[in-house]
């Protein structure tokens, strides 16, 4: 069993979580339980970031003190997982005494690798991002003011800081990048980190002395952590950090980040700088997936147009919006959120391709075999050719899922459905039935087949139905594995 761990980013608890965080965290729960089905040991892993000045804000907005706001909001998250049906192995909260620890530890060992100074900071500022930004990285609004690129209101600030040396990991980085470039995904993010690298990195102010609800700076509590630096720990924190010889560290460590591109730069420029700054290995892979829209607006909390996952969900059911969250568009590009295309593409392929052929031979078979069928292995051409098909995609689906296509697996999938859709309108077994009873038995045996090993397929995206039909097909969960995929049963 090879380790394999991978996370989601830990969200931000300053409001409720929407129709974003529950697609990060179930992207996440495929891929893990994808390699749980490959026969790897899984270390799943997400939380909250419960510090900064945003949440602070959120905090006195709402009348509470910052500990017992925090503790509210992270409850909405951590109710959301199971609702989900995703399979952590851990929620970590920053607030944590594990957590502030850790991420202290780490301070200390930049501090000692000199890799960290105190110096004064001039410049932009935005609260809602939590992130500094040049003047060249700003853009004008229609008021002629300034704002950062995601549209937040930025603030000059002149404050005492900790700066970690960033530029110094000019060179390095890129050369990681250079050796490793399938370390970032998609491609054009790949592509986009090594042009913001490339354009020259500045020294990064790393603390903050105009608000206290973070991480203590270590020797100076004046000062508490910038919220990256203290956020981005957690990776750490979750799997034993600071001690390294703890088992799960060495299991896991360097692991998977699954991250919206908004925060493509923190997790892709900064982390890897922090974490070889203090002679720990960069992660695996980050992949940086897109955003959605509803009905091809830019979701706002302003416009009034955010997607409440227990909504949506109560109204469509968990595994269609989890089948059309990674069907409808690939991971990694924007996608269109709207409720005609959630009908058009459930209808089209979870029940007209899938449900239709799951009912029309099970039912066939419980009405004219007393629900028993056997592996003759009398098998034609057509026979064959269906079960080839099934063991070419179950190589295309592995290579797809192994680079976090998500979109292209489901379509290898359903590719086989149809063919097998056509393949039991073609050998009609209601005609068979009449003339040549040991062929319709081979012909239901072949579809049967051929269903357990897309539900075998699907398990990752949709656990919930494909329970039922090996419930149906009479499979043991326990049997669900790629192992035994190419294995035909007898009965």
């Amino acid at each position: 069993m090879k380790p394999f761990f991978i996370t989601t980013p830990i969200y931000y608890v300053n409001d409720k979580p929407h129709i974003g965080h529950a697609y990060t965290t179930i992207a996440c729960d495929i891929i893990a339980r994808y390699n749980k089905l490959i026969g790897n040991d899984v270390f799943f892993l997400t939380g909250t970031d419960e510090h900064g000045q945003k949440v602070e804000k959120a905090a006195i907005q709402s009348s509470l003190e910052p500990k017992d706001f925090v503790d509210k909001m992270s409850k909405n998250f951590k109710d959301l997982v199971p609702f989900l049906n995703c399979e952590i192995n851990e929620f970590i909260r920053t607030t944590s005494d594990k957590h502030i620890k850790a991420s202290q530890s780490l301070w200390k060992k930049l501090f000692d690798n000199k890799q960290i100074y105190l110096s004064n900071y001039e410049g932009w500022y935005s609260v809602r991002d939590e992130a500094f930004y040049t003047e060249n990285e700003l853009i004008k609004n229609n008021e002629d003011k300034f704002i950062a690129p995601s549209g937040a209101n930025v603030e000059w600030v002149k404050e005492e800081s900790y700066f970690f040396k960033l530029s110094n990991w000019q060179e390095k980085l890129l050369n990681f990048y250079y050796k490793y470039p399938n370390s970032i995904k998609p491609k054009s993010r790949y592509n986009e980190v090594i042009k913001f690298i490339s354009s020259g990195l500045k020294d990064l102010s790393i603390s903050r002395t105009t608000f206290n609800w973070g991480v203590p700076v270590p020797n100076n509590d004046k000062h508490v952590m910038y919220v990256w630096i203290d956020a981005l720990c957690n990776y750490l924190t979750s799997i034993g950090y600071p001690n390294e010889e703890s088992i799960n560290f060495k299991k896991f460590w360097p692991g998977m980040h699954i991250v919206g591109k908004d925060i493509l730069r923190f997790h892709a420029v900064y982390w890897p700088a922090f974490l070889m700054a203090a002679d720990l290995q960069p992660p695996t892979r980050i992949f940086a997936h897109g955003w959605w829209t509803n009905s091809g607006k830019k979701i706002s909390k302003s416009i009034g147009n955010i997607i409440d996952p227990y909504e949506i969900i109560s109204e469509y059911g968990l595994d269609q919006i989890r089948f059309f969250l990674f069907r409808e568009v690939p991971f990694g590009n924007d996608g269109d959120f709207s409720k005609e295309a959630i009908s058009k593409r459930v209808n089209a392929d979870l029940s007209n391709n899938l449900g239709n052929l799951v009912q029309r031979v099970c039912s066939f078979i419980k009405k004219n075999c007393n629900s028993i069928i056997l592996n003759t292995s009398n098998y034609d051409e057509a026979d064959n050719n269906l079960i080839n098909l099934s063991i070419d995609i179950f190589d295309k689906y592995k290579f797809h899922m192994n680079e976090q296509k998500i979109d292209k697996s489901l379509k290898e999938i359903f590719e086989l459905l149809t063919a097998t859709n056509i393949y039991f309108d073609k050998q009609a077994p209601w005609d068979l039935k009449k003339i040549n009873l040991d062929r319709m038995n081979t012909v239901l045996f072949v579809s049967i087949e051929i269903i357990r090993r897309s539900t075998i397929l699907l398990y990752p995206i949709i656990p919930e139905s494909c329970e039922k039909i090996f419930n149906i097909i009479n499979i043991e969960k326990k049997n669900i594995n790629y192992n035994n995929y190419n294995k035909i049963i007898n009965k």
